[in-house]
């Protein structure tokens, strides 16, 4: 699989439901263990909230979990995860807080809210789209500099660093879907005298 869906940042929202206070937190996340000391670090910060509710999904092992952190069983937990698996976003974890307002919302009042805690904090985080690029470097000489630096935008490259000496170094990211048609068109623009060179692979985020 070489693209999935996450969150760009982390952020938070809040709302108030029948004078209970909901903040719904997000982070992107790489490994359980980032998603755990997250978790903890917003029940250390509201340890006088009335609940600390939280799902999170993980690409690696392909994990899944919640909390309904002592709300009736099915009305949070669940409902924030369901929030994540419906943006169909992955490597990201939500708590949302709760301090009681001494009105019950009812199970529905409880999904609904849950729900929208997930929602808007993920809202607030940004969905972006990660894509495994290849990481390219190749040399040209200055005159070649300016066509190829405007090249490598239009297949979807960014490029990270450019060295200036005797000739021009250029390192960069190109999705591996356009690696084949990037390469054709260099040799053409550069009658075969400029070779883009793999160096690695990293995840990147789709522009």
């Amino acid at each position: 699989m070489d693209i999935y869906k996450t969150i760009k940042t982390e952020a938070h929202d809040e709302f108030v439901e029948r004078r209970s206070r909901f903040i719904g937190y997000i982070k992107p996340v790489i490994d359980e263990e980032s998603a755990i000391d997250f978790i903890n670090e917003k029940k250390r910060i509201h340890w006088d909230a009335t609940h600390n509710v939280y799902a999170y999904i993980l690409r690696e092992g392909q994990i899944k979990r919640y909390s309904d952190d002592g709300e009736p069983q099915g009305t949070a937990g669940i409902p924030v995860l369901d929030v994540l698996q419906k943006a169909d976003i992955v490597d990201v974890v939500v708590v949302v807080t709760r301090y009681f307002g001494g009105i019950l919302l009812g199970a529905g009042g409880l999904v609904r809210a849950y729900s929208h805690g997930a929602s808007i904090a993920v809202a607030a985080g940004g969905i972006i789209t990660m894509e495994k690029s290849l990481k390219l470097a190749l040399t040209c000489d200055y005159n070649q500099y300016g066509k190829l630096s405007g090249l490598i935008p239009t297949f979807g490259g960014v490029i990270e660093n450019s060295k200036f000496t005797d000739s021009v170094e250029l390192s960069f990211y190109l999705p591996k879907d356009k690696y084949d048609p990037f390469v054709k068109l260099l040799a053409d623009v550069t009658c075969g005298s400029v070779d883009a060179k793999i160096t690695g692979e990293e995840w990147t985020e789709q522009k």
